[in-house]
């Protein structure tokens, strides 16, 4: 099974950034992906990555519109950069890249 980390966040930190951790938590479910997305939002950080599931993780997403908060704790691991926008809209798509990504290494 498959494990994908990711962090979510967006200049506002509402609806965006929890809509595209729950567009990528599905879609990676639906995939049969073990999966668990960080918020850091405007009322802090929420469900917040273990070090051990950034060990265990194959692939980690990380949204680009505003910086990451400790974005060093992935040093290493294969990261993804996409928009919260395309996360929340665009998820089973993205889900299936990674996979094709995945597959080739």
């Amino acid at each position: 099974m498959m494990k994908l980390i990711g962090v979510t966040s967006c200049p506002s930190g509402v609806a965006h950034t929890y809509m595209a951790a729950e567009a990528l938590e599905t879609a990676a479910r639906a995939n049969g992906w073990d999966v668990k997305i960080e918020t850091q939002g405007a009322i802090g950080v929420e469900n917040e990555l273990s070090a051990e599931d950034v060990a265990s993780a194959d692939v980690v997403i990380l949204t680009k519109d505003i910086a990451i908060k400790r974005e060093e704790r992935f040093a290493g691991k294969k990261i993804v950069r996409v928009t919260v926008t395309q996360a929340a809209k665009q998820a089973p798509d993205i889900i299936s890249k990674l996979e094709s990504m995945l597959a080739q290494a």
